[in-house]
């Protein structure tokens, strides 16, 4: 009688330590996918900025030195404030961009 009770006993635990291995992988590969792909966002994120910054000085190099007179700082601050419009603006782009991610994100987790 003790043999089928010993005998599920260890097929129990046996399933349990299986059922907790798989687990334990599923979960390790789901951060470590998790972690590459906020390390190639980064990346991405990185090489864009690098692309902008690079197309930004070639169009300045281009322009010459003869539009940097015209279009350079004034002293009443104008050029002054427009950079500033443009740099607030960015920042309120990219805190969209970061919302929008962080929605993507929690759907990606939720979802699947």
């Amino acid at each position: 009688m003790s043999s089928p009770v010993l005998h599920a006993f260890f097929v129990g635990r046996a399933l349990a330590e299986t059922v907790s291995d798989r687990a334990e992988r599923f979960l390790t590969a789901s951060l470590s996918w998790l972690g590459q792909f906020d390390a190639e966002q980064r990346e991405s994120l990185r090489q864009f900025t690098e692309e902008v910054m690079a197309r930004a000085q070639q169009a300045e190099a281009e322009a010459g030195p003869a539009t940097s007179g015209a279009s350079g700082f004034t002293a009443g601050g104008t050029q002054t404030e427009d950079l500033q419009a443009t740099i607030d603006t960015l920042r309120a782009e990219i805190a969209q961009v970061r919302v929008a991610l962080q929605q993507y994100r929690s759907a990606s987790q939720s979802g699947g």
